[in-house]
C-alpha cells in the first residue's frame, strides 16, 4: 500500500506576522541609545573653573603712563575717553592715539551682558591701529 505524504494545499491567507526581526531591531536601537546617552550628557556637564581675578597686590603702574578707557555697554554703545563713538568709527577715532610717540594703555571696561562680537570688534580696531597695550577692568567676585 502506497502512502501519500503530501498535504493538501489550501489557498488560505497567513494570519500570523513574524515580528522577530522587529524585536531584534528594537533591542539594537535600545542598546545604541543606552550607550550614546551618557556620552551626550557627559559632554554637556564637563566641569570647568572660570577665570577669576587674582587677589594679590598689583604692581603700581609707571606714573608717566597715560591711560585711556574704552567702555563697551550691553546695548552695543562704545565710549572712548568718555565720548560715545559708533563702533564702526572706533578705528578712525584711534588713529590720533596711534600717531603718538608713546601711545597710551587702553583700559577696556565691558558690561557683563555685552556680546563677544562687540569685544572682538573693539579688539580688531585696536589691532588694526597697532595699539597693543591693553588692560581689562574687572571686579572681584565675593563667592
Amino acid at each position: 500500500m502506497a502512502r501519500n505524504f503530501r498535504r493538501d494545499r489550501k489557498a488560505a491567507p497567513i494570519s500570523e506576522l513574524n515580528v522577530t526581526n522587529l524585536i531584534d531591531l528594537g533591542f539594537t536601537l535600545l542598546i545604541i541609545f543606552m550607550i550614546a546617552t551618557p556620552l551626550i550628557n557627559q559632554e554637556q556637564t564637563i566641569p570647568i573653573e572660570l577665570p577669576a581675578e587674582s587677589q594679590r597686590p598689583q604692581d603700581k603702574p609707571d606714573p608717566d603712563t597715560r591711560f585711556e578707557t574704552i567702555t563697551i555697554r550691553a546695548n552695543g554703545a562704545v565710549s572712548l575717553a568718555g565720548d560715545e563713538v559708533p563702533l564702526a568709527q572706533l578705528e578712525a577715532a584711534l588713529t590720533e592715539y596711534a600717531a603718538m610717540p608713546k601711545p597710551p594703555v587702553f583700559r577696556i571696561r565691558m558690561d557683563q551682558d555685552s556680546t563677544a562680537q562687540q569685544f572682538i570688534s573693539v579688539m580688531d580696531a585696536l589691532k588694526n591701529q597697532r595699539l597693543s597695550k591693553i588692560t581689562f577692568d574687572t571686579t572681584v567676585s565675593t563667592q
